[in-house]
Parts: C-alpha cells; structure tokens; sequence
C-alpha cells in the first residue's frame, strides 16, 4: 500500500462537503386534493362527539315503555259504500221456474271416470323459446303407412325363403335315393343311445384324466399333452351336442361321414 506523504497541511482541518438533496417530487394537484379532503371532513362523524351527555336520573327504563304504540280503536267500515248482498239461507225459496231431478255431481263423476283420456297431439320445439308446431305435417317423421309395398313382404326375403325351401327339397330326395340305393343306413334308437352313452363315458375318462395334469405346465410334453386332452374333449362335445341335437342319424356305407 502507498502511504502520501507527511505534510502540515493535512494537519488543517477541512470543511466537510454536504451534498445537497433535490427538491421532493409535489403533484401540481396537492393545493386542490388538500381543500377537498378539508372541506368533506367533519368532525365527529364516525366516532361520535367528544363527550356524550348524560340522562338524569329521573329518565330510567320503565316496564313496556319499549313496546310500539298503537292507535286508539275505532269502529270498522266497509271501504265501499254500500254492502254486498249477504248469502241466501236455507229458509229463502229460491227462483220460481223448471225444477230438475238431475244429480249433476253423480252425472259429471261418472262421466269422467267412464271417459278415456285425451292423448296430447305430438309436437316440435324450433326455437330457443319453444315456439312448437304440429310433429305430422313437418315431414320429421316418417309416414310407412303411406308407402306402396306397406305390410309387404320384402322380395329378397321371399327368394331367399325360396332357395331355402328347394335346398331343403333336393337334400330329402338325395337322402331317399341314398337310401333306395342302400348307400345310406338310418341309426335306430338304441344304436344312438348306445353311441351317445360311449362318446358320454369317453369324456368324462379324458376328462378325469385331465384333473390329474399338474398346475403348472412348464415343459414342452406337459403342454403338448394338455393341449391334446382339451383337443380331444372339444370334439367329444361337439358330437355330443350334434347327436342329441338330431334324432335322426344317417351314415354313409361308402364314407365314414354322419348324415343329419
């Protein structure tokens, strides 16, 4: 570090400089805000004054002195000038003119009970407001009635009917030439019981088979095997279902195939 040098003058005390601040900013609206303020201000306005006077001892709450005072009664009129006609009571005769037996309760009661209940006509809303018009006139709805071919079996419904129906006619007489030609035998009732009994007894052994198979198939024959048996419990079913679906059963002498 440099150090100045020793000197009499440093010595000498020297006047210390102030620096001066600058004027504080002032709104030009400061006067006008000031007499504003001044002249809406009041005193005692929101706490009240100073020094409240005190009540004499003489003014002390009295019993029901705090309750409202009403009017003093006075005799009621009418608002109108003149009355109404009071009601008529039974000893008055009434109006001399034709006089019916008719029970107008009775008569109404039973009319609407034995009255069928008006249907509200079908309308439509198109505004936001609900302004709504008649739904049958609008052409919303569509009229089946109106159409040519109404409560008409369609045509492609008829031909396919038709295709059925000669399938079915071809397929009985190629089953009764088979038969007239000795190529197809008809299974009798005990036959089929006998071969529904077998199919039935085959799966329940697979079947108990298959509930001995370990849980967890975690090797290649283990999985082939269980794939087998469920294979082959499948086809058991579907020929179940198929033979006692059918109570008639042909076979072919010439292909091992069943006929339905």
């Amino acid at each position: 570090m440099e150090q100045s040098e020793e000197s009499i003058y440093n010595l000498v005390a020297q006047e210390r400089m102030v620096a001066k601040k600058p004027a504080r900013y002032q709104s030009k609206f400061r006067s006008m805000t000031q007499s504003e303020y001044k002249a809406r201000k009041q005193g005692a306005n929101t706490m009240g004054p100073a020094k409240v006077p005190l009540n004499s001892t003489q003014d002390f709450l009295k019993k029901r002195s705090g309750e409202p005072k009403l009017p003093e009664p006075s005799p009621f009129k009418y608002p109108d000038k003149e009355k109404r006609p009071t009601v008529p009571t039974r000893k008055d005769q009434p109006m001399m003119g034709v006089k019916c037996n008719k029970d107008f309760i009775k008569t109404n009661a039973v009319e609407t009970i034995n009255s069928v209940a008006k249907k509200p006509s079908e309308r439509y809303a198109d505004t936001v407001k609900g302004a709504t018009h008649a739904l049958t006139p609008s052409g919303l709805v569509p009229k089946y009635l109106q159409k040519k071919d109404y409560g008409k079996t369609p045509g492609y419904l008829t031909k396919r009917r038709e295709e059925m129906e000669q399938a079915q006619r071809e397929y009985e007489e190629y089953v009764e030439e088979s038969r007239r030609q000795g190529a197809l035998k008809q299974i009798q009732d005990d036959e089929r019981d006998v071969i529904l009994a077998g199919l039935k007894k085959n799966w329940e052994e697979v079947h108990h088979q298959y509930q001995g198979l370990s849980v967890v198939a975690d090797t290649a024959p283990k999985k082939a095997r269980k794939e087998r048996m469920e294979a082959e419990m499948k086809q058991l079913e579907k020929d179940i279902e198929m033979i006692e679906k059918h109570k008639v059963i042909y076979i072919a002498h010439d292909q091992p195939k069943f006929w339905y």
